[in-house]
C-alpha cells in the first residue's frame, strides 16, 4: 500500500467487481430517504464528539465484531472504552465507571431496531481509602489483598421486540476485571492475571473485561489538513503505546441469529450514564468506525451519539453529500466523485447484497455480519476490496485496515474512481492473541522512553541521588552516604533528647 493519495501501485480489485454489480443492480434507485443514515466510515472513535471528549470513561472507541477464528460456530464482539490511555497515568489507573450502563446491541431481523441486548454493569471496590496507591505491594492474582482498587461486573441479556423488554436473564455476576498494568513492579507476570479475567458465562459465552492495548491503528494527523496538506505527515501509527479499556464477548452464533436462514446480524454499542434524577442518557454510540469524526459535522455529532439506528434519517445527506472527498480535492486536486454518493448508502447502509446485507433491511448505521462466512486461513488486511469475504465490511477483525479501505471507497473506488489511497501505517504496532479475548496485553506502565536528557538507567538513578540505591548495594559512594546517615541520625537524636529535657525542666517548673 502506497502513502495516503498515491494513485501508482496495483488497485485492489477484490470484490469491487462484485459491489459495484450489487450497487447498480436497481436498488439504489429504490432507496428511500426516509429511512436512512449516516454509516460511510474511516477509522476509529476517539474524541469525536464535544460533549463525549470531556468524558472519557463514557466515550466508547471502537466496535468489532467478527466469526471467532478459532472456534467458528461462536461470534466476538469487542468493544473499547477511553481513548489515549497513557500506561504510566496513576496514581488513579483507568476504570469503567460505576454510573453507566455498556451496551452491546443486536439486530438480527434487519429492522433497525436491536432484538439483543448485552448489558454490562461494573462496581469499584476499594480495600484501604487510606493510601493513594492503586497497589500497594507486589500483585500475583486478582483477588491479591495488594491490589487495592479492583472492578466486578455483571452481564445481563436483555430481549426485545418494537423497542420493548420481553425477556431479561443474568449471564454473569460479580466478574473480576483486568486491572491496569501499573508496571512490572508492580505486576510481573500480567498475562497470569489477563487470564484470570477470561470468564465462562451462562448459554456457552465467553467474556473479559479489562486494560488492552489499543488495536486501532492509523496517522491520526490526518486533522492536521489531512495530514499536513502536503503529505508531510505520514507513516506514524499516532496511537502505538496507548491503552483502553476493552469488553470482548464470545458468544454461540445460534444465540444472535434469528435463524438459521438469516445468518446476517447488526452490532452497535452504546454507553447510558445515569443523570441526577436516576435516570439513564444515552451519551455515546458506535458502529461503523469513524462516523461520528469524519462524516457528521460539528452541528450533528452530540446528536448522532445520543440516538438509535431506527431514527437515523436526520443524518441522511451527511452521507450522500460527504464532506470528506471536497476536502481531498480542495488540498490534494484529486477530483471528488459525483454526488449524491448512492454508493455509501448501500454499502454502509444497508449492507452488500449477497454478501452481508439481510432481507428486506431497512437502512440504518450499523456494522453488519454475515456469520455464516467461516474465517479466513490468511485474512487480508482490506478484506472485502482484496478478495477476503471475512473482513470489512462484513463486520470487522481487529486486524482489518479500515482506514485505507474507507479512504478508497471514499474517494470512488466502487464507481469506476480507480486508486490506492491509505495512510501508511497498515498493521497494529503489537500482534493479536490468537485466542480470546484477541486483543494485545496493554503496555506496561513502566515502559518508555528514559527521561529527557538522560541516556541509562544509571543516569537516571544519579540524578534522582544515592540514597535511592537498593538496600545491599555495595560501593564507596554508599559508605560515605550511611556514615553520612548514620551521623545525622546520631545528631538527630541527640537534639531530639536535648529538646525533651528541656521539655521536661519547663513543666517542672512553670512561671
Amino acid at each position: 500500500m502506497k502513502p495516503l493519495f498515491s494513485r501508482s501501485g496495483t488497485v485492489r480489485r477484490g470484490l469491487v467487481t462484485l459491489l459495484c454489480g450489487a450497487l447498480t443492480a436497481g436498488g439504489l434507485a429504490a432507496v428511500g430517504t426516509a429511512a436512512l443514515a449516516p454509516g460511510a466510515a474511516s477509522a476509529s472513535s476517539h474524541r469525536e464528539a464535544p460533549l463525549i471528549s470531556g468524558t472519557p470513561q463514557y466515550d466508547n472507541t471502537d466496535l468489532y465484531a467478527f466469526v471467532s477464528p478459532d472456534k467458528p460456530d461462536t461470534t466476538t464482539i469487542v468493544a473499547d472504552w477511553i481513548p489515549f490511555e497513557e500506561p504510566a497515568g496513576g496514581p488513579n489507573f483507568y476504570t469503567f465507571a460505576d454510573d453507566a450502563q455498556y451496551d452491546l446491541h443486536i439486530d438480527n431481523n434487519g429492522d433497525a431496531q436491536d432484538d439483543l441486548l448485552f448489558r454490562y454493569t461494573f462496581k469499584t471496590h476499594t480495600k484501604n481509602g487510606r493510601t493513594f496507591l492503586y497497589n500497594t505491594g507486589v500483585v500475583k492474582s486478582l483477588d491479591d489483598p495488594n491490589l487495592n482498587i479492583t472492578q466486578t461486573y455483571d452481564i445481563e441479556l436483555i430481549r426485545l421486540k418494537h423497542e420493548r423488554v420481553v425477556y431479561r436473564t443474568k449471564l454473569a455476576h460479580d466478574v473480576p476485571v483486568a486491572p491496569s498494568d501499573v508496571g512490572k513492579a508492580s505486576m510481573p507476570d500480567y498475562a497470569k492475571l489477563r487470564s484470570q479475567a477470561v470468564h465462562r458465562t451462562a448459554g456457552g459465552g465467553t467474556t473479559f473485561a479489562g486494560q488492552a492495548d489499543d488495536p486501532f491503528f492509523a496517522d491520526l494527523r490526518v486533522f492536521d489538513l489531512l495530514y499536513g496538506g502536503n503529505l508531510s505527515e505520514v507513516g506514524n501509527d499516532t496511537l502505538k503505546g496507548y491503552n483502553v479499556n476493552t469488553i470482548a464477548l464470545q458468544v454461540p452464533t445460534a444465540l444472535i441469529r434469528e435463524s438459521a436462514g438469516q445468518p446476517v446480524v447488526g452490532v452497535w454499542s452504546t454507553t447510558q450514564r445515569r443523570n441526577a434524577q436516576g435516570y439513564y442518557t444515552q451519551v455515546s454510540r458506535l458502529g461503523n468506525p469513524l462516523v461520528n469524526e469524519v462524516v457528521n459535522p460539528q452541528k450533528d455529532k452530540d446528536r448522532f451519539n445520543a440516538s438509535q439506528p431506527a431514527y437515523d434519517a436526520q443524518f441522511l445527506k451527511n452521507v450522500t453529500n460527504p464532506e470528506l472527498p471536497r476536502l481531498i480535492e480542495q488540498i490534494y486536486k484529486i477530483k471528488a466523485p459525483s454526488e449524491p454518493r448512492n454508493d455509501l448508502v448501500d454499502v454502509f447502509l444497508k449492507g452488500v447484497k449477497g454478501l452481508n446485507q439481510p432481507p428486506g433491511v431497512r437502512p440504518s448505521e450499523q456494522l453488519r455480519l454475515n456469520t455464516s462466512i467461516k474465517p479466513s486461513m490468511h485474512p487480508k488486511r482490506l478484506g472485502v476490496l482484496d478478495g477476503d469475504n471475512a473482513g470489512f465490511p462484513n463486520g470487522r477483525r481487529l486486524g482489518d485496515d479500515v482506514v485505507d479501505e474507507a479512504l478508497q471507497v471514499m474517494e470512488g473506488e466502487l464507481v469506476g474512481s480507480k486508486n490506492d489511497l491509505g495512510d501508511g501505517v497498515d498493521k497494529n504496532d503489537q500482534n493479536f492473541e490468537k485466542y480470546f479475548p484477541y486483543v494485545a496485553e496493554p503496555t506496561s506502565g513502566s515502559r518508555g522512553p528514559l527521561a529527557k536528557g538522560t541516556t541509562s538507567g544509571t543516569d537516571v538513578r544519579s540524578q534522582l541521588g544515592d540514597a535511592l540505591q537498593p538496600a545491599g548495594s555495595s560501593g564507596s559512594d554508599n559508605t560515605v552516604l550511611i556514615a553520612a546517615s548514620a551521623a545525622s541520625g546520631a545528631a538527630g537524636i541527640l537534639l531530639l533528647g536535648t529538646a525533651f529535657a528541656w521539655w521536661r525542666r519547663r513543666i517542672q517548673r512553670p512561671y
